[in-house]
Order: C-alpha cells, then structure tokens, then sequence
C-alpha cells in the first residue's frame, strides 16, 4: 500500500453559529485503504466529508488532494422530484456519460444489474443505495467517497453493501473514506477508523479503537463487546433488500458477536 496519501486533511477548524463544528482535525487516506469516520450525531462526520470534497470551506487547515484525483462520491441524501420520470439508466448519466456496457458492468458489480430499466422512485432501500454507490464508481474513481451507505438498509444488507465496498476497492484499487453509524458490522469492513467527535477523539485499527477509554466513553462500555471485528464469509447471497437468496450447504454462521 502506498504511503502517499491520496486525500490529507490537516488542522480542520470550522466553526458555524457560535459553535465548533471541527476543531483541529487532521486525517488522511491512501490508496486501497478503507477509512470510516465513525461518531455521535452532530460529531461533524459529514461537514468534514463535504470539505473533503471542496463543498465546504474551513476557517483553518488544509484540505490535499493528490494531483489529477478522480473521486467518486455517494452522498447520504439525495433529494429527487417524485414527479419527474428517472430511469436508472437516466440517473447514472445525469452529469457523466458512459457506454451501456459500462452502465451494466458497474450495476452487475453493485448486485443490481436488472436495474437499469427501472424507475428511480420505485427502488427500495437498498436497490436505491447500491444505485447510487454504481454511480459514484461509474468513473473508477481513486478516491471512492460514501457518507452513510446503508441508510435504510437491514443489518444483512448492510453486511453485503460493505462487502461490495470492500471489492470495489479491490478491483479499481482505490482509496476509501466512509461515514458509518452502523458499529456492529463497519469495523469487520474498516482497515482505519476515526474516532469523531468535533475532535480527534481516537483513531486507528478497529480492534484498537474500540478499547479506546473516549470510544467507549462516547458508545458506551459495552461497545466493543458489539462490534462485529470478524472476517464475515458468506455461504449464501443477500438480495438488495435484505433476504437471502441462494444458500449453498448448511445455513451460515455469521459470527456475530453481540
């Protein structure tokens, strides 16, 4: 893994009516590595992955990105006129073009590739993610940014959803810098967590982190009894919406630990 980060965020200092959004925050990502920012609500997760992008500006710090770096980026609400007729084919290409091979590859490899006549408004929960995750790798990316990715989505496509994360970076061979709230399956999916809470409250590898006296000052003792830091192999396949489709032998066993 390269040591040169593709994204660095050093020094972060936002503050907004009076209060302090992000106060000296430094992070970074670097190719093929999965970063999470993980933290309570109104941590600042979002305002520092919307400065990551140049969608909102610090009062102080630096925000470097390596040169010529393609981000693709799946935000956590995307507000679509129910009146308007959108076709998954339309909405992949709203501000890019691509083949329609190269439409059907990205959503074969989100596990929606019957997809691509569908209207946008009729998706559910989780057709509706793994689209807009297709999207954001539309144009292979080397810095793959997803902020919330298993909103409305079950704790088993969730599983899938980070798996496919998790394989994509493998295939474009790039950087990954995540939001997530969901503690009991993100960290099996993470190679580097921060720990936001305005600040730097702790950051490394998962099974680090989750022993950190602030982490579990801020998720409560039993956090890291919760987390999910397993290696999760599958024996079956998860539709979009969650249920189990195929199941190959005996019925799996996650390992969860909860």
């Amino acid at each position: 893994m390269s040591t040169t980060p593709l994204l660095d965020i050093t020094g972060a200092c936002l503050m907004r009516g009076g209060r302090r959004i992000l106060d000296h925050v430094d992070i970074a990502v670097r190719p093929r590595e999965i970063v999470t920012l993980v933290g309570p609500n109104g941590a600042g997760k979002s305002t520092l992955i919307r400065a990551a992008l140049g969608l909102e500006r610090l009062d102080s710090g630096t925000v470097r990105r390596a040169p010529n770096l393609k981000i693709g980026y799946q935000p956590q609400k995307l507000a679509l006129d129910q009146s308007l007729p959108l076709s998954v084919k339309r909405f992949l290409t709203l501000t890019q073009t691509a083949p329609l091979l190269r439409l059907q590859q990205v959503l074969t490899e989100v596990g929606v590739p019957h997809l691509m006549e569908a209207s946008v408004h009729t998706l559910s929960g989780g057709e509706w993610q793994r689209v807009m995750l297709a999207r954001a790798v539309l144009r292979q990316p080397g810095l793959l940014v997803v902020d919330e990715p298993t909103q409305n989505v079950d704790i088993a496509g969730a599983v899938e959803i980070y798996q496919i994360i998790g394989r994509l970076r493998d295939e474009i061979g790039c950087g990954v810098l995540m939001v997530s709230h969901d503690l009991n399956v993100v960290m099996a999916a993470t190679d580097h967590v921060y720990c936001l809470n305005s600040h730097i409250c702790c950051s490394g590898h998962p099974a680090d982190v989750s022993r950190d006296r602030e982490f579990q000052r801020l998720f409560g003792p039993s956090a890291a009894a919760t987390l999910a830091i397993y290696p999760h192999t599958h024996d079956h396949t998860h539709a979009p919406d969650g249920r189990v489709d195929h199941v190959h032998g005996p019925q799996c066993d996650h390992g969860h630990r909860h």
